[in-house]
């Protein structure tokens, strides 16, 4: 009998190819409503200033457009057995959008409905995820607040802009097709929590605490774990200059130069580039404002010293940790 030739996925690796190339920019002009319920805000911090580039492949790309359409098709079931959905802003015919802070902060509703039977006068905000077995049994044990506390921030965020009192959550079990139902009432001090936490980190000139050490589960699967443990700067954009500030009014301002910087701008950042001390690894022993440089040791960082670009290499020197930055 003859030997089966090796097994190949040519055609699912070129479908999940597809989902890589059109991934298109990572970056997100604004933190993320969705996000601001996670325990980390060291993390949340790195997120809202492009610290590290996420790293999934064709298949979690492709995951998470599931999530995305099982979005329709629950609205579409609620639809038809006579429950009101507003997915849409009737006004701007996009999706129904908040913000705080100039639009720092913002978020997207999945919408916002009445007529569910066990308050069928009540709006609700509409909260639909998508969950594995585990978690499916663990929403189901414990609620949404203890299970999903991200989820919860979420909402409690959406219903205070929204000035809703309720929301419906359901989560579609991806793997048995189980809905999870739970109501959600508004905590308005849980809330105003939540938006002081996020002005907290959108105004931080430094990264907040580390929660735990490289081993701690959370950092251990944590996308900017290179930069928070490793010794790793991060990814070069006006965000992590220190002569960049985010201000109140949505702006982000290069005190430099004196002028408001773009999105496309803060991506590109510039050659005067000079990096936020709490993102290098090293002592700080001076900075001059005027020559835009700050000083480690005997080493500046700045236009005509240093450039961020080359930093990483001196870092690397002056720490030892070269073989651990991947």
């Amino acid at each position: 009998m003859s030997k089966l030739p090796t097994e190949q996925t040519l055609t699912v690796d070129l479908i999940y190819k597809m989902y890589e190339e059109k991934n298109g920019d990572w970056r997100r002009n604004h933190m993320g409503a969705s996000q601001i319920g996670h325990s980390c805000e060291r993390k949340l911090w790195y997120d809202f200033l492009w610290c590290s580039e996420p790293k999934f492949d064709g298949r979690m790309l492709r995951l998470f457009q599931t999530g995305f359409r099982e979005e329709s098709r629950i609205i579409d079931e609620l639809r038809a057995n006579g429950i009101t959905v507003y997915s849409v802003d009737p006004y701007s015919g996009k999706q129904i959008h908040y913000e705080d802070f100039g639009g720092h902060l913002g978020g997207s509703l999945d919408g916002v409905a009445i007529g569910f039977p066990e308050a069928p006068k009540t709006y609700h905000v509409l909260e639909i995820k998508t969950a594995n077995t585990k978690s499916t049994n663990a929403l189901t044990k414990n609620g949404v607040a203890a299970a999903k506390p991200v989820h919860y921030a979420q909402m409690q965020i959406y219903m205070r802009w929204a000035g809703l009192e309720r929301a419906m959550y359901l989560s579609v079990c991806k793997e048995t097709d189980f809905i999870y139902e739970e109501r959600v009432y508004y905590d308005e001090a849980v809330a105003l929590r939540l938006k002081n936490k996020a002005e907290r980190i959108i105004f931080s000139a430094s990264p907040p605490h580390q929660i735990g050490t490289p081993d701690n589960f959370e950092c251990k699967w944590c996308n900017h774990k290179d930069v928070c443990h490793q010794w790793k700067l991060p990814i070069i954009s006006c965000r992590v200059c220190a002569f960049v500030n985010a201000e109140e009014n949505g702006k982000w301002m290069c005190t430099r130069e004196g002028r408001v910087l773009s999105p496309l701008d803060q991506r590109m950042a510039c050659e005067k580039h000079c990096f936020v001390p709490g993102v290098v690894p090293l002592e700080q022993t001076d900075a001059s404002e005027e020559k835009g440089t700050i000083t480690y040791g005997d080493i500046t960082n700045g236009f005509g010293e240093v450039l961020s670009k080359d930093l990483q290499g001196v870092v690397d020197c002056q720490t030892g940790h070269a073989d651990k930055v991947g």
